[in-house]
């Protein structure tokens, strides 16, 4: 099984594409976390079923 995944989306605030990783050992997940490139903060909301991301989500927070 594998616990972490590197996910990549696009920021809300800036528009770069950056990436996270999302441990996938949690069913659902929902923090903040900066946007590497224009430093914004950035909600993260993602679901897991059966290892894989079956919803994911990024707003500025």
């Amino acid at each position: 099984m594998i616990d972490e995944e590197e996910f990549f989306f696009y920021c809300p605030c800036c528009g770069a594409e950056v990436s996270v990783l999302l441990d996938l050992t949690i069913r659902h997940q929902k923090y903040i976390e900066d946007c590497e490139v224009c430093c914004c903060p950035v909600e993260i909301a993602f679901t897991i079923e059966d290892d894989e991301i079956v919803e994911f989500d990024a707003q500025p927070a």
